[in-house]
């Protein structure tokens, strides 16, 4: 039997797989990443500024998209907190996103969103069952007079 920390290393290794496979617009590695319908009903993606996406088929046209129209992606995550019980883990972090322009390569934006991944534990491991990601508001800096 797994401990508690090779358990929580392994949903953790599942998570980074999650940003691994949309910062090197793998596909593939996404399509394993998520689970199947039978193994988690009902999966719902929810990125900010989309509708809620359902169904795996769905859920993957959408990254599809998103990985074919953003040539440049960079996840530093903080704050990154993993829960287990029983077949069931969550992990809650801040994204610190970076993007670039392909018409502008030295164009570099930043953003933050918090997150909520649920996984499942499956016979292939742990797999995503609900991604939810919210931007954050930063605030403008107060000293400044514009």
């Amino acid at each position: 039997m797994k401990s508690r920390q090779e358990i929580v290393d392994r949903v953790a290794e599942a998570n980074a797989e999650f940003y691994q496979a949309i910062e090197t617009g793998d596909i593939d590695l996404m399509d394993r990443v998520w689970a199947n319908e039978d193994q988690a009903p009902d999966l719902v993606c929810v990125n900010p500024g989309w509708p809620m996406l359902r169904g795996r088929a769905e859920i993957m046209r959408a990254w599809s998209l998103v990985m074919a129209n953003i040539p440049y992606i960079q996840y530093v995550l903080t704050e990154t907190h993993v829960g287990v019980d029983g077949e069931i883990a969550m992990v809650t972090c801040e994204e610190n996103v970076l993007t670039a322009e392909e018409d502008n390569p030295g164009f570099v934006a930043g953003g933050q969103v918090v997150t909520t991944n649920l996984f499942v534990r499956t016979e292939q491991g742990w797999r995503l069952w609900s991604h939810h990601a919210s931007p954050v508001m930063l605030e403008e800096d107060e000293g400044t007079d514009d």
